[in-house]
């Protein structure tokens, strides 16, 4: 049987078409109208020529023309049929790479057959690729109503723009209804996309305004393995941020009881831990879990020497575990030993993952540091990059930002590898981006961030924040420069790809080499200056309080997980001494748990709950610090003192009392005061404690002298000269740079 003369028209016009002989094919197609003037094809082709040819009006009244000159019985198949035709033009476009053209096809294939999930996720892919997708058009479109209602699904397509909603616009609650909606069609192995999912969690969870959402991707995660310890992991760190503390405590404990190995539980019982202990209650039970971290990390060290393929990805081995000890105990002998053989494992276990080529999507990760420019041309700049997290309105942005505004830049370049999303504010501008030679942003991923500082040539990476930065452990394990050191953010990780920790005469003890991976770098005065705070107006007074204006009032300014039962202790002793005295507290963390904690301790003391007031948390740093006027005298916490509260307080000129330790957190507010002038208040025993705390309770004039010192140390105290602070720390890094120059690394 011979095809038909309709037929061989078609034909015709499908070859112009793709030909794109668009005149040949509009001539065609009104041959094929006269041919079959009942037939409606004609019609959808030459609608479709129109189209290409950009006369898209001509076009819509053609179709339009057409569908509207049918009986209501003939309409599903005539417009079947245009749907067709329209579909198989968008695709060809999409092989010429027209993608506009091939999405504006869509567009009127949506319009006639609005309820053809599979051009809509066309639709959506297309407008992806255009850059023009709005996620509300996921429910303009009615893409989550019709997906379970289509009996044919093009699931390599669903996922696909599934992955790319996802990786494009994760914050969105449009996206996170979309995954819900597409979690039946999910092929296995459901992990990869537990992982995909986790992945954005970890990136959401820096912004806190993306918080809800990124809880809501982690119950999709737990719907799809509802025991992945990986999932019950983050949810307790996100419930935690969230400061839904009870939820942090069960997701973490779900975790411990998930886990299948060693590492898992060393890991998921710190995260129960710092659960914990950020809630401000159940003191009694973190220390049990602590005393349980400790057995679990000798075990993990005993398992590790006996198996030689275990290999960690990640830093969470000591960015976890480690980070809560000096809250617990002032043992630095024991802790950093133990921590040092962790760090130990940890690197070498890093570089035995990313031995594997199949783990490494970077060559240049792997490789060592090159030798830098500086070796080679002695009169170049010395390179000094600065690693952090924690370069913004943070403790640690508040205080290094001076060293940036100072620095020699006849003798130094300075770079800066912000690893944190999502870009900076005015704040991290004005006090970092325009002071440094070059400014990168990161969003976490440990490849990005190696290859930036070998591709700058750094001759001297500075770390800021230690362990309190799972990705920048990963880094700095890589050792993607030729010296690094850490500095200011935390006590020392312990990493052996880490040469040197600058501290100063105080903060740490003549003995604390013996227990440090790193080289000890003293300066000689202190290691940390600024040049002051800024201070806004107050808001609080006592009468708001109700506190009489002739009360002694003493303030704590820390987070829960400072506030150690046995410093609280101290504190209430303190106040009880002091007729007349109140205690201010405040900080985050659960609060009625931590009122029932001092309310607890001060019941067994004998003090009247009636003199504690607890205090909410103010609008902004500025606020707080003219807040702290309210105050006579600061008590300080110990094992872990403050450190930026404490440098505060000083500038606000407010005498404090401190508890001097062994370990790097408990010698902070030492130090400071040393470097303020002041020695009033430093106290070597829980006895001197108390007794500095009633004597600057009791002595006003005592209380006045000290005020009187700390305004005078503004003029000469090493504390508040920044500018000396950077000479001090150009002079170690030129003293470094020799050594390493001269072929001498720390032993």
């Amino acid at each position: 049987m011979f095809p038909s003369i309709q037929s061989l028209l078609q034909q015709k016009v499908v070859a112009c078409i793709s030909q794109e002989d668009y005149d040949t094919a509009s001539i065609l197609c009104l041959q094929l109208l006269k041919a079959e003037p009942v037939d409606r094809t004609g019609y959808w082709y030459l609608g479709l020529v129109q189209l290409l040819q950009g006369r898209e009006a001509e076009a819509q009244m053609t179709w339009r023309m057409a569908l509207g000159n049918l009986e209501f019985n003939q309409l599903d198949s005539h417009t079947q049929n245009l749907v067709q035709i329209l579909g198989a033009g968008a695709e060809h476009q999409e092989t010429l790479g027209e993608i506009l053209t091939a999405w504006l096809l869509r567009k009127y294939i949506q319009e006639f057959a609005p309820k053809d999930f599979n051009n809509l996720l066309h639709l959506v892919q297309l407008s992806i690729q255009l850059e023009n997708f709005i996620p509300e058009a996921l429910v303009e479109w009615d893409v989550m109503t019709l997906l379970p209602k289509s009996s044919k699904v093009d699931t390599g397509k669903l996922l696909y723009v599934v992955r790319q909603i996802v990786e494009r616009v994760a914050e969105h609650p449009r996206a996170v209804e979309l995954v819900e909606a597409c979690l039946p069609y999910l092929i296995p192995p459901t992990e990869v996309w537990i992982e995909r999912f986790l992945d954005q969690v970890r990136w959401l969870a820096q912004s806190p305004e993306h918080d809800a959402v990124a809880c809501c991707y982690l119950k999709l995660c737990e719907r799809l393995h509802p025991q992945q310890s990986d999932v019950l992991l983050q949810m307790s760190f996100l419930y935690r941020d969230l400061q839904q503390y009870e939820k942090a405590i069960e997701f973490a404990e779900r975790c411990y009881n998930s886990c299948q190995n060693q590492f898992e539980r060393v890991v998921a019982n710190a995260a129960l831990l710092k659960a914990l202990i950020s809630s401000g209650h159940e003191w009694q039970q973190a220390e049990a879990i602590f005393e349980r971290q400790s057995e679990l990390l000798k075990d993990f060290l005993v398992e590790i020497t006996t198996t030689v393929t275990l290999k960690v990805t990640d830093a969470s081995i000591l960015h976890l575990p480690f980070f809560f000890y000096p809250y617990f105990q002032d043992t630095p002998e024991q802790t950093r030993l133990l921590q040092n053989r962790i760090a130990t494992f940890f690197q070498q276990s890093f570089h035995l993952y990313l031995s594997d080529s199949s783990n490494v999507s970077e060559s240049s990760v792997n490789q060592l540091p090159r030798e830098s420019v500086a070796l080679s041309k002695p009169y170049r700049k010395l390179r000094i990059g600065y690693l952090s997290r924690s370069m913004r309105q943070h403790s640690v942005g508040w205080l290094c930002r001076w060293i940036f505004q100072y620095f020699n830049r006849d003798r130094f370049e300075i770079y800066a590898y912000f690893n944190q999303q999502p870009w900076p504010d005015p704040f991290v501008e004005q006090w970092f981006v325009q002071q440094v030679d070059k400014f990168h942003q990161f969003d976490g991923n440990v490849t990005e961030i190696v290859k930036a500082i070998r591709d700058d040539g750094i001759d001297i990476l500075v770390d800021l924040d230690s362990l309190t930065s799972n990705s920048n452990c990963c880094v700095l394990a890589l050792k993607p420069a030729p010296v690094q050191v850490t500095w200011l953010g935390l006590d020392a990780s312990g990493i052996p790809a880490i040469d040197y920790f600058i501290v100063d005469p105080y903060v740490l003890p003549d003995t604390a080499q013996m227990y440090y991976n790193e080289r000890l770098w003293r300066l000689p005065q202190t290691f940390i200056a600024v040049d002051g705070f800024e201070v806004g107006v107050p808001t609080l007074r006592r009468e708001q309080l109700g506190i009489p204006s002739d009360a002694v009032v003493y303030l704590s300014s820390q987070n829960a997980y400072k506030r150690h039962p046995d410093i609280i202790r101290l504190q209430m002793q303190i106040l009880k001494a002091v007729p007349n005295s109140h205690f201010l507290i405040k900080g985050q963390g659960n609060e009625l748990a931590v009122q029932e904690r001092f309310y607890q301790i001060a019941a067994i003391v004998g003090v009247d709950c009636d003199r504690l007031r607890f205090l909410s948390r103010d609008p902004d740093e500025a606020t707080h610090r003219a807040n702290l006027a309210v105050a006579d005298v600061v008590l300080d916490t110990f094992p872990y003192n403050g450190a930026t509260t404490t440098l505060e307080t000083l500038w606000m000129g407010i005498p404090i009392v401190t508890r001097v330790g062994q370990q790097f957190a408990a010698r902070n507010s030492y130090t400071m005061m040393i470097n303020a002038g002041i020695t009033e208040g430093i106290a070597w025993t829980d006895e001197a404690y108390i007794d500095w705390g009633i004597r600057l309770g009791r002595d006003a004039d005592l209380r006045q002298q000290v005020t009187w010192k700390l305004q005078q140390s503004r003029r000469t105290s090493p504390l508040w000269n920044a500018q000396q602070f950077t000479r001090d720390m150009e002079t170690a890094y030129e003293q470094i740079w020799f050594t390493y120059s001269r072929g001498y690394l720390p032993e």
